[in-house]
């Protein structure tokens, strides 16, 4: 279902590779380091999962919601905690996805892993864990922010309110535009929303040398169990 849906494939995997395409190729944004796709393609990737665990997750269930839909799934033998498990996993899988076409791409067009000159072994193998770990973290938190609206929210309303925090949070996240660039109370704030601490995390195992920051860490544990624990005390079925 998810695959079949032409508005998810267009936000998941096409707006992704556009963006990273056009930012990569074209001098719109100044971007520190000496290469833009060193830059963008941690930052794109983390807009993948926000836009995959957070957007596409909350409108659906919105809708699910809104239609009946949950209530009467949640009546059947797979029960609510199944229901919103696949969810997850489907959550999971398409990240996976995105992952997979996003990658190759950057590398076509001159990403470096680890930073020019770096080479593949054990540090390797922990900056893979360090971005599978964040993945992991920002998946709770994007797909709690997505169901706490989705379970608190009109459908339609909710459909605004996911798509408009998706812009603020691509603009002032670190993800295309660097949060060296934004004023300084601005980036304050913003380090403290998960979108910025993923882009972070992720531009530190995938293009640097540079271990994880440990507030990337904290910021995305504490949004890992503050969201979730919000949708679960809110959600309402119908």
């Amino acid at each position: 279902m998810t695959l079949r849906r032409g508005e998810t494939l267009l936000l998941t995997l096409g707006i992704p590779v556009v963006f990273l395409v056009f930012f990569s190729t074209v001098h719109v944004v100044s971007t520190p380091g000496r290469s833009r796709v060193d830059f963008l393609v941690p930052g794109i990737l983390s807009l993948a999962v926000m836009s995959t665990a957070m957007v596409s997750l909350g409108i659906a269930t919105g809708f699910e919601r809104g239609y009946g839909v949950l209530k009467r799934l949640g009546a059947t033998p797979l029960g609510r905690p199944r229901l919103l498990g696949a969810k997850v996993i489907t959550v999971l899988l398409v990240e996976l996805l995105q992952a997979a076409v996003l990658l190759p791409v950057g590398l076509a067009l001159g990403w470096h892993p680890g930073g020019p000159g770096a080479a593949v072994g054990v540090g390797g193998a922990v900056a893979v864990g360090d971005a599978l770990a964040l993945i992991v973290l920002a998946t709770l938190a994007f797909g709690g922010i997505g169901l706490f609206m989705a379970g608190t929210l009109q459908a339609e309303v909710n459909l605004a309110a996911a798509n408009g925090l998706y812009l603020v949070l691509l603009l002032v996240g670190g993800m295309v535009v660097p949060l060296s660039s934004l004023p300084s109370g601005m980036a304050a704030v913003a380090r403290l929303l998960p979108a910025a601490a993923l882009s972070t995390g992720l531009h530190a195992a995938l293009s640097t040398s540079f271990a994880v920051p440990a507030r990337s860490w904290i910021v995305l544990a504490v949004w890992a169990v503050v969201a979730p624990g919000a949708a679960a005390l809110t959600f309402k079925w119908e």
